[in-house]
């Protein structure tokens, strides 16, 4: 089967939202749709939902699923507002309870139930949903974080941040979580679908000699020009070459924000008594 796949880069954060659909029954489901947010002044503009579900509109579409591969560390996800306007459910893998631990703890998230019912559809390997004539299949694919999953829908495979386009590589695996000698299992598992599987990346930086973005690659072309995966690379070399770059590796601009708006589904926290909403940030070296 093959899918409609369309995907819009947001150039703020180097991450591409996706439309997936059915083109026979026009059931569809947005993948990690990106909440446009400023951190100079903490602005949030609804606009980049609205926009989306403008798209869906404009094709027919009708939203079955908002699936997110992981809980992002680099952009606010728009699920809540997508859910919120659509009724649509929220999906992520079952492994975000121990992500929820981590950061709750981290941001003193005492509102926040650990038990992943901030979303709507908790999923594991194996657990398939339907999307009109299509079949959403799961792949654990974790590393990267516990909770990264791969979305397979018919002959397209939708891999989060666990791959990104050949000429840039793999994920970090260096946050609360992670582990490298995980994320070349996992990647060996994407590896292992059929050659002309699409892989459709969670994000796109063009490294030197290429300006536009991209996002489209396949299993085949991963397994060939991947800088990461070079022909004999085993698990030891990769986790000693991922370890290294980890190491030397910045933070993302908009980790502190993003976690604290993403492990509950894209929900801001709670208004103070006054009405306003505030975004909490660990301060270190006192």
């Amino acid at each position: 089967m093959h899918p409609v796949v369309q995907g819009i880069f947001d150039n703020a954060t180097n991450t591409i939202t996706y439309i997936v659909s059915d083109p026979d029954s026009k059931k569809a489901a947005i993948v990690d749709p990106v909440l446009a947010y400023s951190p100079n002044d903490a602005r949030i503009d609804p606009d980049s939902a609205s926009g989306l579900l403008d798209e869906l509109d404009r094709q027919g579409l009708e939203l079955s699923y908002i699936l997110e591969t992981h809980a992002h560390a680099d952009h606010l996800s728009a699920a809540h507002i997508l859910r919120e306007r659509t009724g649509a459910p929220v999906v992520i893998g079952a492994n975000i309870t121990q992500v929820q631990t981590v950061f709750a703890s981290l941001f003193e998230m005492d509102d926040l139930a650990l038990d992943g019912s901030s979303f709507d559809i908790l999923v594991n390997e194996g657990d398939v949903l339907a999307l009109g004539n299509l079949a959403i299949n799961v792949l654990a694919t974790p590393g990267h974080t516990p909770a990264c999953i791969t979305y397979i829908i018919g002959d397209a495979a939708f891999v989060g941040d666990t791959l990104f386009m050949p000429d840039y590589g793999t994920a970090r695996a260096d946050f609360p979580g992670g582990d490298a000698a995980t994320l070349y299992r996992s990647v060996q598992k994407i590896l292992s679908l059929p050659d002309e599987t699409r892989i459709f990346v969670g994000h796109d930086y063009p490294p030197e000699g290429r300006n536009e973005p991209q996002w489209e690659t396949s299993v085949a072309d991963q397994r060939a020009h991947n800088v990461h995966l070079p022909d004999g690379i085993d698990e030891a070399g990769y986790v000693a070459m991922r370890n290294a770059r980890d190491a030397a590796l910045n933070v993302p601009r908009l980790i502190l924000p993003s976690l604290q708006v993403n492990i509950r589904a894209g929900q801001l926290p709670a208004p103070s008594e006054k009405g306003t909403v505030f975004f909490r940030l660990p301060v270190k070296g006192i």
